[in-house]
């Protein structure tokens, strides 16, 4: 099998997605030296984090969290691109994985269910995945806790976010959510996952609707943070 292996790598080379190196037989998505480089926010180890600034004021986030900072034009960028556009749900898996196996000891850990942010129902069909529910498998993996991907709907199609306000964010994503079974997650801790969190619009729109579901309570994780 080794030998197959080696075979494959050789007619097929796996390249960091990062960097574009070539990949050792050990490495996944990332060379070493690129995982070790990852812009960690650490945000998971102190409650009053930015991302969790975001939402004061604004809705009742228990704790939220975002893995590593997105920056325009860096090599994270490309990561999160490949994985949106390029067909590369590996990179959604494997990045899950990683990010979960960085918080397992925190209370991300403890929550009952995972909903990924939904995609609308055209776009899904564009993509042909969600890419946030592709990160909430691999974090699930870890965590050993089922994703629930019938529960939050979005209802509406919307336009895109760039170059929005964050007001004009927020109203853009308002009313766009609902519940479709209300007793899957009665009394659950959710863990909202998405791919990127930006002013926490979408978020914040899809935590609305879970609010309102008796006993909710709803943590963040977001791959990155813009």
């Amino acid at each position: 099998m080794e030998i197959l292996k080696d075979l494959f790598q050789f007619f097929f080379p796996e390249l960091c997605v990062a960097c574009g190196q070539l990949l050792t037989s050990k490495e996944k998505i990332l060379c070493t030296s690129c995982f070790y480089h990852i812009p960690r926010t650490d945000f998971h180890k102190f409650t009053d984090n930015p991302v969790s600034q975001l939402f004061w004021g604004r809705i009742r986030i228990e704790s939220a969290t975002s893995w590593f900072y997105y920056f325009k034009g860096s090599a994270y960028q490309s990561l999160i691109h490949k994985l949106k556009y390029n067909g590369r749900k590996d990179i959604g898996i494997e990045m899950g994985k990683a990010f979960a196996s960085e918080i397992l000891s925190s209370p991300f850990s403890k929550v009952d269910i995972l909903i990924p942010v939904p995609l609308h129902p055209g776009k899904l069909s564009d993509r042909g995945y969600n890419q946030s529910e592709v990160i909430a498998a691999g974090i699930a993996c870890i965590f050993n806790k089922i994703i629930l991907t019938d529960v939050l709907i979005r209802s509406t199609f919307t336009e895109t976010q760039t170059r929005k306000s964050r007001f004009e964010r927020f109203k853009n994503m308002e009313g766009k959510f609902i519940v479709n079974d209300k007793l899957k997650i009665l009394h659950k801790h959710v863990l909202l996952v998405d791919d990127v969190v930006t002013t926490g619009s979408t978020i914040e729109s899809c935590a609305q609707v879970l609010l309102e579901v008796p006993g909710v309570r709803v943590s963040v994780a977001t791959l990155a943070v813009a």
